[in-house]
């Protein structure tokens, strides 16, 4: 006996049922698995909620809107200071404390939620595949040899007036792909997707 697909199990039900459970099954049918119950869209869809570490999730990227199904539109392609920005229009705008997530934000997106490398579909679908902007601003200058391509260290520096130079210059970016992060991505030349999160009320 064959385990019938997500589509043919919803084709079919009566039309009015399957109507009802079209929204219910859309998630589990697009990642091929239902997604882990530490995360969970909200119920207008347009955030996903991190149980675990009590954060929402705008679903889209800036410049894209969730229309009930998936993320639409043309996603903004932002430098570092118009990444905060947009984060502060849009705590005005909702009222919400928005903001850049901090690389192991990022992370936890890509580590978490997929069953594969990357960020899951099902929870964000339409997501651009690149770099995205990070919060995070701190340098260690005590990472002796360091590969810019690893969170937690970056190209290395002899004092800290360059290292606060390179903070000024350089930016944090995470990989959504692959989990990588750098800390050298020129801020005033990069122009990266944005996801804003926010702490639960």
């Amino acid at each position: 006996m064959t385990v019938p697909t997500c589509g043919a199990r919803v084709r079919a039900l009566p039309c009015a049922l399957a109507c009802a459970l079209a929204l219910t099954l859309a998630m589990p049918c697009l990642a091929g698995k239902p997604a882990s119950a530490d995360w969970v869209p909200s119920a207008d869809g347009t955030e996903v909620v991190d149980v675990h570490a009590d954060q929402a999730w705008a679903r889209c990227v800036e410049g894209m809107r969730w229309d009930g199904q998936t993320c639409r539109g043309t996603p903004v392609l932002a430098t570092h200071k118009e990444a905060l920005a947009l984060a502060s229009a849009r705590r005005q705008a909702d009222g919400l404390d928005w903001r850049l997530p901090r690389v192991t934000d990022l992370r936890r997106l890509v580590n978490e939620t997929g069953a594969r490398r990357g960020l899951s579909q099902a929870l964000f679908p339409a997501a651009p595949h690149d770099w995205y902007w990070a919060a995070t601003a701190n340098v260690d200058a005590s990472a002796g040899s360091a590969n810019p391509y690893n969170y937690g260290t970056v190209m290395q520096s002899q004092d800290h007036t360059s290292l606060r130079r390179m903070t000024f210059v350089n930016g944090w970016a995470v990989d959504m792909d692959t989990g990588d992060a750098r800390g050298d991505m020129p801020k005033r030349t990069s122009r990266l997707p944005v996801r804003l999160v926010r702490a639960l009320d």
